[in-house]
């Protein structure tokens, strides 16, 4: 139930977002009409690009809220990841057209009057993009949601590149490429924005090392249940969204009981899932096989 109700305040802010990113998009379309500016018009459609990523999101946040079935038995939540990465790849496609419409309008030697209309719609952008990047952000680090935090980075990106038009439109007078200069760094920007989605997105689905802080965290609970030493180690963690799987191995004594290894590991396994929410499996290895162990994890 707790998965539902996150999911619907995600979708809530998806669609607020969508409602928001279009009439901006709207009343930047109009002023890059009347003022002849491709970094007006640039700017309009990096919103156009939030409506279609937060339209993403909204099929992501839906998708990873379905619980655990038999076919997907960690549930569905890495679906946002994935939208994720579409939202990525889609700014890369928009970065790269922008930069390509600067070049040859800098080549053409176009000039642009911005006037009083550019600066007022750029404000007004600024703020809400803003707004929504904040709130969006906010939400999708309260939920643990990838899509929800990089459709926030989105908005935040949009509300940059409004900035950036707006101190250009004040040196617009002394040069006559800024246009196609702020429409260059535009370009460079989203990319870079484009680029760290990708790559956190990609992060998990490629596995991702065990933090020394989670395994000293692990050591110092097993130390607290079991006196003897078991030298956890050889740690591995799968991540599906909010949900995580942690595997590692223990060092029992070889005339340990079965019943008393299955107590033992039992007592870890709550004493982990209560303190850090992770789900552990426990691989039981004998003093034997590990005789000569230095007690270093690995």
């Amino acid at each position: 139930m707790k998965i539902k109700k996150n999911g619907n305040k995600g979708i809530l802010i998806g669609v607020i977002s969508f409602i928001g990113n279009i009439l901006l998009f709207f009343l930047k379309f109009w002023a890059a009409t009347v003022t002849n500016s491709i970094a007006l018009m640039a700017d309009a459609w990096h919103t156009v690009s939030d409506s279609i990523s937060t339209i993403i999101v909204i099929i992501g946040i839906k998708i990873s809220s379905k619980p655990a079935d038999e076919e997907h038995p960690y549930g569905h939540q890495r679906a946002e990841t994935i939208a994720a990465m579409f939202i990525g790849f889609f700014l890369l496609v928009v970065a790269f057209e922008f930069g390509k419409d600067a070049i040859v309008r800098f080549i053409d030697h176009v000039k642009v009057n911005y006037g009083l209309t550019g600066i007022w719609v750029m404000t007004v952008s600024v703020v809400v993009k803003e707004l929504m990047a904040r709130i969006t952000i906010r939400t999708g680090k309260k939920k643990s949601s990838e899509a929800l935090i990089a459709d926030g980075w989105h908005h935040r990106s949009d509300a940059i590149s409004s900035f950036i038009i707006l101190v250009g439109i004040l040196f617009n007078r002394y040069v006559w490429w800024m246009d196609s200069f702020l429409t260059l760094i535009l370009a460079i920007y989203i990319s870079y924005i484009a680029v760290r989605i990708v790559g956190k997105a990609i992060s998990p689905l490629m596995g991702s090392s065990v933090e020394k802080e989670l395994q000293q965290k692990i050591i110092k609970i097993t130390n607290e249940i079991y006196k003897g030493k078991i030298y956890p180690h050889h740690f591995h963690k799968h991540v599906y969204g909010n949900h995580i799987e942690l595997t590692f191995h223990i060092i029992l004594p070889e005339n340990m009981t079965l019943k008393e290894s299955a107590t033992l590991t039992r007592n870890f396994f709550r004493r982990i899932k209560e303190e850090t929410g992770i789900i552990a499996t426990i691989h039981i290895d004998t003093e034997s096989k590990y005789e000569n162990y230095g007690g270093t994890v690995s």
